[in-house]
């Protein structure tokens, strides 16, 4: 069995946590671990191999949580662009033998039950075997509307339904054979691509061509033009709502999508007046209870619980004005290592940066900023234009703006150096890539 794990989606509902280059799947919110590594420990005792699906920012941050806990057997599959599921499903479905069956798994839900799940997997993988196409649908626990709902008689799929109404959803919660519709999925790879031909012709047919025009090196990279041709649609609409081979199998394996701070809260400590606070500072409230308290360094969001799924709205906002704290936190983590924003105003910025043993940032230069590099420890080859040079702890290097330039850690220990900015735009996005190790644009 291959655990497909979709790593897609930014988890705008939990910002500032979550940003589009650090997803909440990867926040190590759980005991030191995120959500991701967690999807992955669950499924590697019953999955031979694990197929990543990705977007390029994301592959990065997934391979070093993997390396992390010693990951084996996982491959990867970017995608330039996202267009829902069920591509991202068929992509990774040509990529594998026929009559392999797969395991579907979003990498940001939280599965508490692991007993219980295992038998829930062991049900689906039957239904599998005999040419179905299984969904497993979550036993609620109170009446949402935040989820779709699967009606189901014993094994059978009666209906689909759309995010009910309060009214509806109490309804559904009496009757007792509705389901949370959990987007995980069970099947052999070769039904499902049968299914996708049969009920969304058009995508089955470009996500073959886009599989077939890949480069397949170490890593599976689908063209941006080839993805952008595909039809954007999720598994549901796409196959499972249509589909006469459907069965689901009810779990009651205490999950959660953690898609909200509220659903956030349930799952981590609260303070004696049931407020959630996540903050690196110390952070004191008076008369103040059932309140959500996020403060990252560079935003502080505050929120009563039960008005959590506002917080969609207020990065919606922020693209008008302040995208960048849609995007990044201080702290970005890149292919090399990271940089840490330590101060940011007009004329000026200065960051700490990390570049990881073995690793060295792109070729590049800056139109608009010098540079100047003050190494703090390990010992980076720096080059400049011509001239390449070994910088250590306690020395310093002057990039002038155009000039080419490039940092390199050949040594077996982290470099750590401070990097002063200055110049009329400093910007992420004021750098031309000339050469890069990790393929970027």
């Amino acid at each position: 069995m291959t655990n497909i794990v979709l790593c897609g989606g930014s988890g705008t509902r939990l910002w500032p946590l979550s940003r589009k280059l650090m997803p909440k799947q990867f926040l190590k919110l759980f005991n030191d671990e995120s959500l991701f590594q967690l999807t992955y420990k669950r499924n590697v005792k019953i999955c031979d191999k694990h197929f990543i699906i990705s977007n390029q920012e994301q592959y990065f941050l997934a391979l070093d949580q993997l390396e992390e806990i010693n990951a084996q057997n996982t491959s990867y599959l970017l995608e330039p662009i996202g267009r829902n599921t069920a591509p991202a499903i068929a992509l990774a479905c040509f990529a594998l033998d026929k009559k392999e069956i797969v395991l579907v798994t979003p990498s940001d839900h939280l599965i508490k039950n692991e007993i219980e799940y295992h038998k829930v997997l062991q049900k689906a993988k039957e239904l599998s075997q005999q040419g179905n196409l299984v969904t497993f649908g979550i036993t609620p626990t109170h009446p949402e509307t935040g989820f779709g709902y699967i009606e189901a008689n014993g094994y059978e799929v009666k209906a689909f339904h759309e995010k009910p109404d309060i009214n509806t959803a109490q309804n559904y919660l009496k009757q007792g054979n509705y389901y949370w519709n959990s987007g995980m999925f069970m099947f052999q790879a070769r039904v499902f691509l049968e299914e996708l031909r049969k009920h969304a012709p058009k995508i089955y047919e470009t996500t073959k061509k886009a599989f077939n025009n890949a480069k397949k090196e170490n890593i599976i990279r689908i063209t941006y033009q080839d993805m952008l041709n595909i039809p954007e649609d999720s598994i549901d609409y796409a196959v499972m709502e249509k589909s006469k081979k459907v069965k689901v199998v009810p779990s009651d394996i205490k999950w959660s999508d953690v898609g909200s701070f509220d659903a956030l809260a349930k799952e981590l400590p609260n303070d004696d007046n049931n407020n959630l606070i996540i903050s690196k500072k110390l952070v004191k409230t008076i008369d103040i209870k059932d309140t959500i308290i996020i403060d990252t360094g560079d935003a502080l969001l505050i929120t009563k619980k039960g008005s959590s799924q506002k917080v969609k709205e207020v990065v919606n906002e922020l693209k008008q004005s302040h995208s960048h704290l849609q995007n990044i936190h201080l702290t970005a983590h890149r292919p090399w290592g990271t940089y840490t924003v330590l101060e940011d105003t007009d004329g000026y910025k200065i960051k700490k940066i990390v570049v990881k043993p073995g690793k060295r940032l792109s070729l590049q230069k800056h139109f608009h900023r010098n540079e100047h590099w003050i190494v703090v420890s390990g010992t980076a080859t720096v080059t400049v234009g011509n001239e390449t040079k070994l910088i250590r702890a306690n020395e310093s290097t002057y990039i002038k703006m155009g000039e080419t330039h490039r940092l390199s850690n050949e040594g077996k220990i982290p470099v750590v150096l401070i990097e002063a900015q200055v110049g009329e735009y400093t910007g992420e996005d004021d750098i031309v890539r000339i050469e890069d190790d990790f393929k970027r644009d």
